[in-house]
């Protein structure tokens, strides 16, 4: 049987000041984001597509963490692999050089451009356009945090033309050393969208949701919660059933967003305004 055909295209990439290192990453492939996206805090972010060898990922990381630079673990991943020319990957090192492979047999368009913090490559494409996308915005849009800047990479990429045989899955992987929830993981986003029929608008719809549970608000922002608006917290909260905030937020998965009764974080204030209308 013939290999799949998948046309994929992606960015692997870091934020060296706030040290986090991701993937994002649309495919016409189900679930692209269970083979192409790998990444390690204070390591490197990994990318392995077209015919793509999952092996790469964890290789590679192995390697970038005994120190070798981006390009002397790309090197030493394809000249251990007899598919090497299929084959695509995009690495960041912990230091944000990047390199990249295209093989001479991975199906046209395929091609790849590197930056510092930033390695993006993709094949099957309309045109280079796609590829000049991930870049350009990446280098672009810098005032971003490392999540929404992959995030508009992608979409940037689409609009320039995206894959020739259309769209499926789309995949953002970030991560950040005692980041994830609770700073028990270093898990700081990672979102799947496996199958739908405009993935990269599907995953900045999930990702606001994940922001809206598991971002922080600055505490400046946060409100005393006293004279009237204690009074109109607590009326919300018996109208739901709860008889404190923690209760409330735990239910909805806010949990992350409460800390004590004191002050309430906006978000939540406008969570509980909308649950309790």
């Amino acid at each position: 049987m013939a290999d799949p055909v998948v046309a994929t295209y992606s960015i692997a990439a870091c934020d060296l000041e706030a040290q986090q290192w991701g993937v994002a990453v649309q495919s016409k492939f189900l679930a692209v984001g269970s083979v192409v996206p790998w990444a390690e805090p204070e390591v490197g972010a990994i990318a392995t597509q077209a015919y793509a060898n999952p092996g790469y990922g964890p290789n590679g990381l192995a390697l970038l963490r005994e120190g070798l630079s981006a390009s002397e673990v790309v090197e030493r991943l394809i000249a251990a692999d007899q598919g090497r020319d299929e084959r695509q990957l995009g690495i960041v090192d912990a230091h944000g050089a990047a390199a990249s492979w295209t093989g001479p047999d991975c199906n046209d368009w395929a091609g790849h451009r590197t930056g510092p913090g930033y390695a993006a490559q993709g094949n099957i494409l309309v045109g280079g356009e796609t590829v000049a996308a991930l870049a350009t915005t990446f280098e672009a849009r810098a005032e971003l945090p490392l999540a929404e800047r992959l995030i508009a990479c992608l979409a940037a990429a689409q609009d320039a033309g995206g894959g020739r045989r259309g769209q499926e899955s789309a995949s953002l992987l970030v991560v950040q050393k005692d980041g994830g929830y609770a700073a028990l993981s270093d898990t700081l986003v990672d979102l799947r969208v496996d199958d739908h029929e405009r993935p990269i608008d599907e995953l900045r719809r999930i990702f606001g949701l994940h922001q809206r549970l598991f971002g922080l608000s600055p505490r400046a922002d946060w409100l005393p919660l006293e004279g009237e608006l204690r009074a109109e917290v607590d009326e919300r909260l018996g109208r739901l059933g709860y008889d404190s905030l923690d209760a409330w937020a735990g239910v909805e998965n806010l949990e992350e967003r409460v800390d004590g009764e004191d002050e309430i974080d906006p978000v939540v204030l406008d969570a509980l305004r909308e649950a309790s209308s």
